[in-house]
């Protein structure tokens, strides 16, 4: 509606436009460029540089999507008989959001939302309308057949809908948007609103109306050039800087989009900058307008508006029916259909498969296209829309070796064997070798995040993002993807430098990291957070140790015996490194002895004394003896410990004492679409990484809070799904029906955290504090970062353990030598 509060906007408008004005006429401008009518003023230049301060856009996507490309040996090749597309788009409160070209973490696009004005109203559609969102390919029983998205808004009051169907151009680089307005009262006019971040940046952006055309690029010489054009002339457009002379700034006091800029700059000069496009009015109710709209990219402005106009030719069914395969195209539906295992997986479904296809979606297309094999952690910029945009971020679109095991796991699992081969190819980009810029030091360690280009971004050592490219190898191996001629190369090129450094670690010098490694303590565990002695990561570091073993000895390697000797060694000590028996939550007996159980992490592998964590995430460092976490439970998937150890049952006892203080409980109760409850679990007690439960603030969007606080990550309803199936395995328990009860608890508990997109996310709301400005309602996936690849991957492999009655992750060599 109108908000009288901006039209102190106005006035600064009217200023610069006087001013703009009187500088034309100064400098003996022809009258075009100052042309006047009643309705509106047409000035070349926007006032307001630079803008408002940009950010990215609400990290909570509801959609994502880019075209399926098929690799040709193991590569994606851009020819013209085979173009590849390399666009993903994203969607989020009911608007189009990163849109990136180029690289899978280059964004062009913040957001593109309509703005509708009408009788005493100006309305934004993010803001002002009731969203839905649903798949426009679906088969007979509602699972989705391609990443094609209809989006339909509906005014709070009533008053208009917003019809937007959403895909890319397997042919160009270009996405495609059908809008369909309808108004429910007379005199409805909709309006456009563009708002680029160009080449991952929103503060150096340029924008111009090129005609019939909205134009954005920054002031580099190299910049990407991103045209909006639609198959419906605007009625008249703008540019301008965002939150100053920007149409929603314009429109907001009367409705009208009063001031036409051409530019935001003439003299080469960026900002945060939008572009706004009025279209004809609706002057009756139920009149209607529909329009193709297509956003293109390309290197100067020739290729992008050509490839703009080449899609909008195209035609809308043309583009969609190609999108999902015709008989030109391989398509969404037809990799689906590659994947035979999924047939059968499906009965191990609580939603007859729908999530199970969204996620098999979903991971495909966070794989960079350029770089073919690189596996983003999720397709979004954590917090977004509270993180400056000013500098370039690849949030979480970037490589972490551990969320892309994950991922390359649930590839194999679902029957995409081609995938994880490439995948684990990719992985010799990213680890550490002694050319590696900048390095000195011990190599054979994988970087712990990096640009899909292999661009260094952090340089923590984490053991686990060491070991399990080994533990992939081993897999590929096992499942005839990899020969033996094949694996013995990879052994001798990567998987044995990588072995050697889990064995002796060693100095390493790269960037601000200058440390000695001492495995098994690790510089960083799987949260990025401490040094010392961790479960999850000594568990991965035994199965990685023990795989490299099996492999060594098939590649005649003396060396080969010493990492299963080290790995049985680290089994034998991981109850003095890792466990407590002077615990302070447990329980005791009747001499006061507490019962064992892990800890999350012991700095210096002595469980036993007070030693304190590090500070992080704006929360002190507490007793090592207070702080439970999950991650145990890796030790049982990967077979390094028994499920019914009678350490790893204490410990599965604490996580689940729900009777905690909220800040050290772990475990919380969510209620499933049958009405039953089922479980989710935060990473650890005493975690800061998310919403300040006082001021409801994002995580550190003002820095760092002792109020933050982790909220329920769904994937580990999957992980304790895995450790229940092994029981139920060790206890010969597992029968038809206490299949169901698991299928009932965890799968069905996995597919409750799904939003209507059938996005799973990194974090759901617990229900404790402040429910912020977004009102979150429990269970609903918050800000963090939504789709998360590793929880998706999670629950492929969870319906694939159900499905085989065996955990997917398990490694039966390990068992095996770790018996000897």
């Amino acid at each position: 509606m109108l908000k009288p509060h901006l039209l102190t906007h106005r006035s600064i408008i009217a200023k610069a436009v006087t001013t703009s004005m009187m500088a034309l006429a100064l400098s003996a401008c022809s009258p075009a460029d100052t042309q006047v009518n009643t309705s509106a003023q047409v000035v070349n230049v926007a006032p307001g540089t630079p803008g408002t301060e940009p950010t990215w856009a609400f990290s909570g996507k509801t959609g994502i999507g880019t075209s399926y490309e098929p690799y040709v040996n193991g590569h994606y090749q851009d020819t013209a008989a085979n173009p590849v597309s390399k666009v993903w788009f994203s969607i989020a409160q009911g608007v189009l959001t990163e849109t990136m070209f180029g690289l899978i973490h280059n964004a062009q696009l913040k957001e593109l939302q309509f703005i509708i004005s009408g009788k005493g109203f100006v309305d934004t559609e993010k803001n002002n309308t009731i969203s839905t969102i649903e798949y426009l390919d679906t088969d007979d029983m509602g699972r989705p057949l391609s990443l094609a998205y209809k989006v339909i808004n509906k005014d709070v009051e009533g008053k208009y809908q917003i019809e937007k169907h959403i895909f890319t151009d397997p042919d160009r680089s270009s996405l495609m948007m059908k809008v369909t307005f309808t108004a429910f009262e007379a005199g409805i006019t909709p309006h456009l609103y563009v708002n680029p971040h160009i080449d991952n940046s929103g503060a150096n952006d340029i924008a111009s109306v090129e005609g019939q055309s909205l134009v954005a690029y920054t002031s580099d010489t190299n910049s990407t050039v991103m045209t909006v054009k639609t198959n419906v002339d605007f009625v008249a457009a703008s540019a301008g800087f965002v939150g100053i002379s920007d149409g929603i700034v314009d429109l907001q006091d009367n409705g009208k989009l009063d001031y036409h800029y051409q530019t935001t700059s003439d003299t080469n000069q960026g900002g945060n900058v939008a572009l706004t496009a009025q279209y004809p009015t609706l002057t009756n109710a139920n009149d209607s307008l529909s329009f193709n709209l297509v956003i293109g990219f390309g290197k100067d402005k020739a290729s992008s508006l050509a490839t703009t106009q080449a899609t909008l030719d195209a035609g809308y069914d043309a583009v969609k029916q190609a999108y999902l395969g015709d008989d030109k195209h391989l398509g969404w539906k037809d990799y689906l259909a590659s994947l035979k295992p999924l047939n059968d997986m499906i009965t191990n479904t609580t939603d007859n498969g729908k999530l199970l296809y969204a996620s098999a979606l979903v991971l495909k297309a966070q794989e960079d296209k350029t770089h073919a094999g690189a596996l983003i952690a999720s397709l979004s910029n954590p917090w977004g829309d509270t993180v400056s945009a000013k500098v370039g971020s690849t949030g979480y679109k970037a490589v972490w070796p551990r969320d892309f095991y994950q991922c390359a796991m649930a590839f194999l699992a679902m029957g995409d064997t081609q995938t994880p081969k490439v995948a684990f190819e990719y992985l010799k980009q990213v680890q550490v070798q002694q050319q590696t810029p900048g390095f000195a030091g011990t190599p054979g360690w994988f970087l712990q995040k990096t640009h899909v280009d292999g661009e260094i971004e952090w340089v923590g050592v984490q053991l686990d993002q060491t070991a399990m490219p080994i533990m992939l190898g081993w897999k590929l191996w096992q499942a005839g993807v990899l020969s033996d001629a094949e694996i013995t190369q990879w052994y001798n090129d990567m998987l044995k430098p990588a072995a050697n450094f889990l064995v002796k670690g060693g100095k390493v010098k790269l960037d601000w990291n200058d440390t000695k490694i001492t495995p098994p303590s690790t510089q960083q565990e799987r949260w990025e957070e401490q040094a010392g002695f961790s479960p999850s990561t000594t568990a991965a570091v035994i199965a990685g140790l023990v795989a490299a073993s099996d492999i060594g000895a098939l590649a005649k390697d003396e060396q080969a015996p010493e990492y299963a000797d080290l790995a049985r060694k680290l089994q034998r000590q991981l109850e003095t490194t890792m466990v407590t028996t002077t615990g302070l939550l447990g329980q005791t007996d009747s001499k006061g002895k507490a019962a064992p159980y892990y800890v999350r992490i012991s700095p210096n592998g002595n469980p036993n004394n007070t030693d304190k964590l590090i500070d992080n995430n704006g929360k002190p460092g507490l007793d090592q003896r207070m702080i439970l976490d999950g991650g145990f439970l890796e030790l049982v998937r990967y077979g390094v410990v028994n499920a019914q150890d009678p350490v790893i049952k204490n410990s599965v006892m604490l996580i689940d004492n729900q009777g905690l203080e909220d800040n050290l409980r772990v475990k919380y109760e969510f209620t499933a679409k049958d009405g039953s409850k089922v479980p989710g679990y935060r990473r650890y007690g005493n975690d800061g990484y998310g919403e300040d439960t006082v001021t409801g603030l994002s995580y550190a969007e003002k820095g760092d809070t002792e109020n933050q606080r982790g909220r329920v990550w769904p994937f580990f309803t999957g992980e304790r799904g895995h450790y229940e199936l092994a029981l139920a395995k060790a206890n010969d328990t597992l029968t038809p029906d206490t299949k169901k009860v698991l299928i009932n608890t965890y799968v069905q508990g996995m597919e409750t955290f799904a939003n209507q997109g059938l996005m799973l996310p990194e974090q759901a709301w617990d229900g404790v504090g402040n429910a912020t400005r977004y009102n979150y309602k429990l269970g609903q996936g918050t800000n963090s970062a939504t789709p998360l690849a590793w929880t998706h991957a999670e629950y492929v492999k969870l319906v694939r353990s159900m499905t085989d009655e065996q955990v997917w992750d398990f490694y039966p060599v390990v068992q095996q030598t770790l018996a000897k």
